[in-house]
Formats: C-alpha cells, structure tokens, sequence
C-alpha cells in the first residue's frame, strides 16, 4: 500500500499526537547518532523516520511514558548489526576493564534473563549479580505501553510485547514456582478480568473481509446464535466458494479413505493448511483467502505456513474446517502436534491471566525484589501501579545491577572451557568497550546473536543456534478519544482477511487495585492491533527472514497510515474518525519476536529428534543458555524455565 497524502490529511496524519515507535524494543528518533563510522550515516539508514524530530528529556526514568518518536539508538542495533555484518571491530579501540567482579552476569534483561538472576539469587542470597540489555527498558519483549488520556484519572496502561500467562494450569514446574515465589495467585484474575464486560454490551468477535482479498468489503459479526449457514451467506466470495466453505464447515468426505488413523495424521503432518484446503479438499481459492489469517495471531504466519497437523488441533465453531470426517481421535495430540499443542491440549484456562502491562508485571516484581528502591510495590495487587525509579537500576552499592542500553559484544571463557573458574564480558556503552569479570555467564538473548558474542563456540553449537530464525511481530497499540464507534458496530476484536494489519481488537479489560480498566464506551480505550510481516508462502524461516528484512525498510508513517485507514474501513460508518479519534500511537516492532517452535511439515527431524536446540543449548565452560530459543517455544513459561536450567547448569 503506498501513501495517498490527501488520504492521509484526512486520516489525521498531520496531527500532533503521541507517536512512539519501537524496534526490537527500542524507542526509535530521527538522527540517531550511530557508532563511529560504524552504520554510516542515519539519513541513508533504511527504516529511519523522517516525518518530525520531537525533543524528549535527557533524564527520562520510565520508558513506557516516553512521548514523540524515539530512536534508532546505536545501543540496540547499529552495534548488534556491526558485529553481524563484521564491522565493529575495525572501530571499536581496546577494552577497558571497569574493574567489577560479579558471581554472575546475565546477557539479556527479558524474562529468562531476570527470572535467571531472581533464581540465582535465590539459590546464594550473597551472590553479585549484573544483568546487561541492549535495550533502554527492561524486560524484553515483555514490555508496557503507557499513555495520559486527557479527563481520565491515572494512565491508561497496555502491553507492547510478551502478552499474558497462557494456561497457567499446563505451565512447566519451573513457571509455576517463579509465580508461586512472586505471590501471584492466578484465581485472582477471576475478579480482575471482566469476562461479560463486552457480551453485556452486545460487542463481539468478527471478520473483516477486507479489499485487500476481496473485491467488496464486508465486516461479519460473530454473534451467539450465528449459524455457520448465515456465516457463509454473508461473505463476499465467490458461489461456488461460498458451497465448498459450508461443506467444509457442515459436510466434509474422509478426504484419505482407506489409511489408517496413524497414516491420516501423517499424511496432515505433511501439508500447511492451505495445501491442505487446496490440493486435499480442492476447494475455490476464495475459501483459502477467507481462511488465510486465522493463524497470524498465535504463530505470526498464515496458514501458508501453518501446518493442517496443528490446523486440526485447533478447530473451533468458526476457524480451520474440514477435518470432522477423518475419524481422528481429538481426546488426544498427535505426536505430530507442536510442543505447545501438546503441552495445552487438555488446558481448559479462559484466557484472562492477563496484567494490564502483560508480563512485564512478572518481570518488574523480581527487579524490584532484587534492587531496592526500584518499585514501591513488588506485589501482585501493587505493581500495575506502582512508582519505578529507573536511577536505582545501576548503583554500585546494589548486589544485583541491571544497565541498560550497553550491547554485550564479547563473552568469553578466561582460559580453556574445561579448566576455566571465569568468564570476561564486554559491552559497549556508547562510547568504548569495558569489561567486567564473572563467575559464571548465562546468555539470554536470542541464539541467533550469541555466536557472535561467543566466537570460540564449537562450530556445531553456533550453527545449531542460526537455525532459531525468530518471527517478526509488531504490536501496536493506540489510544482513543472513546470507543462509541465499536459500541454501535458491535465488536471487540477483527480478524482482517489480508490487510496489513491482521487483528484489531480492544485492549482486555482487566482491572487491578487502584487500576480501572475502561468500562463506559464515552470513556478512553487502547486498541491493540497485530501485524506479522512473516512471507509465509516461503516458510516460518525464510519467510521470518524475507519479512524482517522488509519490517526493516518499512517507515514508520507506513505503519501509522495503515493504522489510521483500517481503523477508519472498520468504524467509519459508525461515527470514527480519525483526525479527532487518535490520539496516541505506540508501535512496537519486533524484527525478532516469537521463538521458533518446532512444528510441521517444515521440521522433519520433529518429533523424534535430535532437535537443533539440543545442541544450541549445551553449556560452554563457564557460559550456559536461557532463552525462548533454546526450548524452543515463544511462551513466559518456557523461557521461566530455560533460565532454571541454565542457572542448575552452572551451580551444579
């Protein structure tokens, strides 16, 4: 989609608004300084903005109220990309040892990395700790937008990353003693989510059959009661694709007569769902394109990409038909199934477990038990609301210290990783490379980086670990006037069909003490809204590789534009408008966002192994992994527990 400028005039794009624009977490502002001669010059940095340069203070404590587009810092990528591409070295100088000694430091400040610090901590009272981030705000991707709504008494707070506690009944041993030590009593949620807030309004689920996949633009409510005969009537396809859908839906034949329940489930295990709808069920293309989106939210890729294995885990009333004659067992997961399928098969969680900033809640109860005088609350009840002073992070007088934006470009071994005691961690910090001492090391950034960190790794641990190819995701979420608009067109989520944005949808509403979620339609809301650049008809991998590339180059008055005119196809009629509507965008953009999870048919070493991250994960002398990646699974849980892992690897 390109800019039509009248278009977006009317759009509001000319507005003065909060505009925040995150990468990979990291507030991005025109004319960033980047490393000495290291990234040449921003003005021919792809992905840069050029729409307007607003001032923001120097002594800024609390990320998520940064205000204006922010920036493109040297410390989250220009250094990272140097070290990539082999240009960072050239300019870098010599090390300088800051002359600290601590029993561990941790590479990356997300949740495997903090939950590694808090149990490490936990296991020697008296141990010195540092985490490192190259990102200005803690927690990773578990990250909180907040924005100041003008009549509205406090913030108004969401999430920019790491979502909720996903089936907390299934979580591994490890997640639910993390929550268990943190007093996180998940029943709560029960109180704090308002699970009829938007039934009793009459405002439901939806697709929008959007211009982007069909000739004409039709929004379909999923009301109670709806049949799937009237579903099917109201979609703008094709007739004959309007017969194969309800088929599908009402009527499918056992499309692999004669093999076995086994022989089915391997023969789905062999085909996306797309190929599938297509080459198994040869249903109209129109049926593919109405069915395309329904995995973006959950996997970041369509069902290009989507396997019909986990397709058929995944049936509902209304997403990923045409299995209900193959005569398979649904009591049970196939060996086939993704690690995650299986794991939540039988879970039968509402999805509420949800802090109004997502999990970085989890994240900032343990940095405020670790460092004093960071959070005046370290509670459950307390910590959506609490005061956070970010000056308290680094002080040398702490036993646990967290220093933000300073990349780690060097982690190695001091001697032979059989016989070393000690590891020396370098990090840049805008500017020259210093260095400190460690006990032990544990890595919890992405496995794609660390062997560029770890150069002296064996060959087949760092190739292992360039095969966790991460998804591109972007989170935006932008603020409202009011949310009449999606009162009188009486929905609370969109799914759209193929437009830029896959999933509109207004933020949960769960409040917490001294924290209301926004209840009456007059008042103010955040509309999250989900992109997922994935080229998915290349694959997860090479599709997450083509689709960061392009995320990269993408603008981010793109982005803005394409939020304005979404939201105003879906809500115009009802009153919206833009110009006066919007009045804050926050866009979060994960180049590297979900872990890859081992699924198929793109993993055929899956599920009997041996599974790349079972190499990737080895420890390495003094230096051991935590992350997503290495379980492989893009969930708080599993990086909870890669982190225990790797802290039982080193104390062991």
């Amino acid at each position: 989609m390109e800019i039509n400028p009248h278009l977006a005039r009317e759009l509001g794009m000319d507005r003065r608004i909060s505009r925040r624009d995150f990468f990979d977490g990291v507030a991005m502002a025109v004319g960033a300084a980047m490393l000495a001669g290291c990234a040449g010059p921003t003005s021919g940095e792809p992905g840069i903005i050029g729409t307007e340069s607003l001032e923001v203070p120097a002594d800024v404590k609390f990320p998520p109220a940064l205000h204006g587009l922010q920036g493109n810092t040297p410390q989250a990528l220009s250094v990272p990309h140097a070290l990539r591409d082999d240009r960072f070295w050239e300019y870098a100088g010599s090390p300088d040892f800051t002359g600290e000694n601590y029993d561990l430091v941790v590479v990356g400040g997300g949740i495997s990395g903090v939950s590694a610090a808090f149990e490490w901590l936990r296991r020697d009272p008296s141990a010195r700790v540092l985490i490192i981030d190259n990102h200005d705000e803690i927690g990773g991707h578990a990250r909180r937008n907040e924005f100041t709504p003008a009549g509205r008494a406090g913030p108004l707070i969401g999430y920019g990353g790491s979502q909720s506690m996903e089936a907390p009944s299934v979580w591994t041993a490890e997640g639910k003693r993390l929550l268990q030590q943190l007093d996180v009593d998940v029943k709560k949620f029960d109180k704090y989510f308002d699970q009829k807030l938007y039934d009793n309004l009459k405002m439901y689920d939806s697709v929008m059959c959007d211009r982007e996949t069909f000739s004409t633009e039709k929004l379909v409510r999923l009301t109670p009661g709806l049949t799937q005969e009237r579903l099917v009537a109201q979609l703008p396809i094709a007739e004959q694709a309007k017969k194969d859908l309800l088929m599908l839906y009402k009527n499918p034949r056992d499309w692999f007569p004669g093999l076995s329940p086994a022989q089915k489930q391997e023969r789905l295990a062999s085909l996306t769902y797309s190929q599938f709808l297509l080459d198994v069920c040869k249903v109209h293309p129109d049926v593919e394109l109405f069915c395309r989106t329904m995995s973006n939210d959950e996997w970041a890729y369509d069902t290009r990409a989507f396997g019909a294995i986990d397709a058929w885990g995944s049936v509902d009333d209304w997403n990923y038909p045409g299995f209900q004659k193959l005569g398979l067992d649904d009591s049970k997961p196939s060996k086939y199934n993704s690690p995650s399928m299986i794991k939540e098969w039988t879970a039968e969680d509402p999805y509420i477990y949800h802090f109004p900033e997502g999990n970085q809640a989890l994240v900032r109860m343990m940095v405020g038990r670790m460092i004093p005088g960071f959070s005046t609350d370290t509670t459950m009840d307390g910590i959506t609301t609490a005061s956070f002073d970010y000056s308290r992070l680094d002080l040398p007088s702490n036993r646990v210290r967290f220093r933000l934006s300073s990349p780690v470009v060097s982690v190695a071994n001091d001697g032979s990783p059989d016989g070393a005691r000690t590891a020396t961690v370098g990090y840049y910090d805008g500017h020259q490379i210093r260095t400190v001492r460690a006990g032990a090391v544990i890595m919890a950034c992405w496995n794609m980086v660390i062997p560029y960190l770890v150069p002296s790794l064996p060959p087949e641990q760092a190739a292992a670990m360039k095969q966790a190819v991460k998804m591109p995701l972007l989170y935006a979420m932008v603020q409202l006037r009011n949310w009449e608009a999606w009162r009188k067109a009486g929905i609370n989520h969109v799914r759209w069909t193929g437009a830029y944005w896959c999933v509109s949808e207004l933020d949960y509403p769960v409040s917490m003490p001294g924290y209301e979620c926004p209840k009456d339609p007059g008042e103010p809301i955040n509309v999250h809204m989900i992109a997922t650049p994935c080229v998915s008809e290349s694959g997860p991998s090479a599709g997450a590789i083509a689709g960061r590339h392009e995320l990269i180059k993408t603008d981010y008055s793109f982005l803005e534009y394409t939020i304005r005119d979404q939201l105003t196809r879906l809500l115009g009629g009802q009153g919206f408008d833009p110009a006066k509507d919007i009045e804050a965008i926050t866009v979060n953009r994960w180049g590297h966002g979900y872990a890859p999870e081992y699924c198929r048919p793109w993993n055929t070493f899956y599920p009997d192994g041996p599974t790349p991250a079972e190499t990737a994960r080895r420890r390495f002398g003094r230096i051991a992994i935590a992350n997503s990646d290495s379980v492989p699974a893009a969930y708080a849980d599993a990086a909870i527990t890669a982190a225990y892992r790797a802290v039982g690897e080193l104390q062991a």
